[in-house]
């Protein structure tokens, strides 16, 4: 084999190295973008979800309250010792 040769199987080598560097930094960068979007995603779904519990929390907790005021009214008027209506 001539140094040419040798020479040019070496360039055709390195441009093949380097075309899979570069396709291997665009497959990594590509799947970090798709993870950010999947992390910004599951983040705003939570949040989302954090949201709506805090809601059926308040609700719950207003519904127990007025329930146990109204248990307290009915003992009151029970005992004779509640608002006269």
């Amino acid at each position: 084999m001539s140094n040419s040769q040798l020479n040019a199987g070496q360039s055709n080598t390195q441009a093949k190295i380097q075309e899979f560097e570069e396709s291997a930094k665009n497959n990594a960068n590509a799947a970090q973008d798709k993870a950010c979007d999947l992390a910004d995603q599951g983040q705003a779904q939570a949040h989302r979800t954090q949201e709506e519990t805090a809601g059926f929390l308040q609700q719950t907790g207003e519904q127990v309250a007025n329930m146990a005021q109204g248990a307290l009214d009915g003992v009151k008027n029970t005992l004779g010792i509640g608002e006269k209506k």
